[in-house]
């Protein structure tokens, strides 16, 4: 995939195949506009394909993970850095320009990342709002600097979280908590984020790299082709009744226990070593 600088973030590769996304316009706020957000499908949909990426990792830059997005420099913002699609009318100018903004562009983000079978993380290293949040909502992992912040909070302003952002908090939270989340406002500390399961850890912001990129090490060095089937399955599984969930992993399954990784998972159990995974990669 391409690494470098682009519009509103930069890529770099880290071993073993973490690829690290880090929003770079703190000045502001890490906001996101529609060249960013196509940008970034783009690149999540290059290092899906790229079989050197085996774990994505989101962070943001300066005080903020992401604020949202960036209502004043919507239209016209220049933020430098290599666009990686070229320019289109950004929508949102009439009633159906708003439908297809979102469903085409905004929702896009947010699905692409949700529906990766790599792995993702969120570290989340200040204010996470609106898109921020929900960006953060669809990665499979969250870890948060102790003074993070995060909500919706969209109805301060009269609009909805309209990226997804209800879907995400209720299968996070539950229907209760979900009405109580969104219809109160609440913007919550990391470690009240914690407490409700909206983040998997809480770490001093000093430790906030070092300890996400220990967690993607972790995932990046485990069974690759089972990681991924596994994680489909558990997103299917909470979709599915129990009959369909035991057949759609019995498919996966069959994958799988023939996979050259499977094998040397035996190996190592019988012959009292560690697994070395992934050989197929290299």
């Amino acid at each position: 995939m391409d690494t470098g600088e682009f519009t509103g973030f930069e890529v770099t590769l880290r071993e073993p195949g973490i690829a690290w996304f880090r929003f770079n316009t703190p000045e502001r706020l890490n906001g996101m506009t529609t060249g960013i957000k196509r940008d970034l499908v783009e690149a999540v949909t290059q290092a899906q394909m790229d079989n050197g990426v085996r774990v994505l990792v989101f962070t943001g830059s300066g005080r903020a993970f992401s604020a949202g997005d960036d209502l004043k420099a919507y239209r016209d913002a220049e933020f430098g850095g290599r666009a990686l699609v070229p320019e289109i009318a950004p929508g949102h100018d009439s009633g159906i320009g708003t439908y297809n903004g979102l469903r085409t562009i905004s929702q896009r983000l947010n699905t692409a990342i949700r529906s990766l079978d790599k792995l993702t993380v969120a570290a989340i290293n200040g204010i996470a709002i609106q898109t921020g949040f929900s960006l953060a909502l669809a990665c499979d992992f969250r870890i948060a600097a102790s003074g993070a912040r995060m909500g919706s909070a969209t109805l301060r302003f009269g609009l909805l979280p309209d990226e997804g952002g209800q879907y995400l908090l209720l299968q996070q939270l539950g229907l209760p908590r979900t009405l109580d989340f969104l219809m109160r406002k609440r913007i919550v500390s990391a470690e009240e984020a914690l407490e409700l399961g909206l983040v998997n850890r809480v770490v001093p912001l000093e430790e906030l790299d070092r300890a996400t990129l220990e967690l993607a090490r972790e995932l990046a060095d485990g069974p690759q082709v089972s990681m991924r089937l596994l994680k489909r399955s558990i997103y299917n599984a909470a979709e599915l009744g129990f009959e369909q969930a035991l057949d759609e992993i019995a498919a996966k399954t069959a994958v799988s226990d023939h996979h050259p990784d499977a094998r040397e998972g035996v190996a190592a159990f019988r012959e009292k070593r560690a697994p070395k995974f992934n050989q197929w990669l290299e």
